[in-house]
């Protein structure tokens, strides 16, 4: 896993061309990322206390995330038909 970190302005210089298109690029990256850990967070597994058995957790999160992305490639196949 890679962490990225965007530019910052220093004290009294501005930020290049580029790398305000490289921020803006982490930006859209980071939304998605965040709008699918909202979709996670909507079956309540990684937001609430989880009442199964601790070794439940992992086969009910792959099953979670499983559904989100059947839900997330259903509605991609809609909109690239119409």
């Amino acid at each position: 896993m890679q962490h990225f970190c965007p530019h910052k302005k220093r004290k009294n210089t501005e930020i290049s061309e580029l790398q305000k298109q490289e921020n803006k690029e982490l930006s859209s990256r980071r939304i998605a990322v965040e709008h699918m850990i909202c979709r996670v967070k909507i079956f309540r597994v990684a937001s609430d206390r989880f009442r199964l058995a601790r070794h439940r957790y992992n086969q009910v999160l792959l099953a979670v995330c499983g559904l989100v992305r059947l839900r997330i490639n259903r509605l991609f196949s809609v909109t690239l038909n119409t």
